[in-house]
């Protein structure tokens, strides 16, 4: 399967477009940043397990498959494997098509036919990932177009792994955050307490998370102190959720810039076709999220 090769300096950026549009390896002087995706992953033509993939149109978990809009209700089938929920979209399952690529940046497309019979997404749209890298940054755009004459619900984010060491810190303030039940569907909405509370920084290993934050500023900071990096992530509108994912025992964590709280993308409408788009906006130019690997 082809992979799409960005090189700039310091830093090296795989694509894997035919495996749901995913990020197969980001590298800052040949170590990774993120978790690297296997060549049985790359083969698989999916981007679960990949470095990063992209969430479309919508993020985490719709309950029981059963999404509401519009006075509407659609029955949407299972998609992952070992979860009775819906999840993450299906821009992670499908092969992208290259638009462009130079080296340095590109560009990949997913357009979505309506599946309703089929149990899948009934509204038909078009996903759009650039990819640039300059001396010190990867800047990410997504874009996701409503094709239908009609609002629908929509969603989008990305799902960055970041390498995880012991030592590593993160640093993120949010307003409140989504308890879970145990099938990670949201039930309450909190204050952050001071466990789950990323302010003034602390370790992923020291709790255990599968939760939406709410009122995100859209910068993080990940400080790996023994490999002496820290990289910067920032999101602007409508990246205003997070979600934190600490899994136990794994050498792995995810801070997912999302559009919506997790399991409430009915609540999300995006206007008919040729009206209204939902990108990910500015913080070095128009629609950039860049993440920005610097010494520590």
């Amino acid at each position: 399967m082809t992979l799409l090769a960005l090189r700039t300096g310091r830093l090296a950026v795989d694509l894997a477009p035919a495996a749901g549009g995913s990020v197969a390896r980001f590298t800052v002087d040949e170590v990774d940043i993120l978790r690297p995706m296997t060549e049985a992953a790359v083969a698989s033509g999916q981007g679960n397990a990949a470095a990063l993939y992209p969430l479309v149109p919508y993020s985490n978990r719709i309950r029981d498959g059963r999404l509401e809009f519009g006075g509407e209700t659609f029955q949407l089938a299972r998609n992952w494997p070992g979860t009775a929920h819906p999840m993450h979209g299906d821009g992670w399952a499908h092969a992208w098509r290259p638009e462009r690529c130079d080296g340095v940046s590109a560009e990949i497309v997913y357009e979505h036919e309506a599946a309703a019979e089929q149990g899948g997404w009934p509204f038909r749209y078009r996903a759009r990932q650039s990819y640039r890298l300059g001396d010190d940054r990867l800047s990410i755009r997504i874009v996701l177009e409503n094709l239908e004459d009609r609002p629908v619900p929509a969603g989008i984010g990305l799902h960055p792994f970041f390498v995880r060491d012991p030592d590593c810190v993160l640093t993120c303030r949010t307003q409140a955050v989504w308890r879970a039940d145990a099938e990670v569907l949201p039930v309450e909405r909190i204050p952050v307490p001071p466990e789950w509370d990323f302010g003034c920084g602390r370790h992923p290993d020291s709790v255990m998370l599968d939760n939406c934050f709410d009122g995100w500023d859209g910068r993080a900071t990940i400080a790996w102190p023994q490999r002496r990096r820290r990289l910067e992530l920032e999101a602007s509108a409508p990246f205003r959720h997070a979600v934190i994912y600490s899994p136990p025992g794994q050498r792995y964590f995810c801070v997912e810039p999302v559009s919506h709280a997790n399991g409430r993308v009915g609540l999300a409408a995006l206007g008919p076709r040729g009206r209204d788009r939902l990108p990910s906006l500015q913080p070095v130019g128009p629609s950039c999220h860049p993440l920005l690997p610097t010494p520590a």
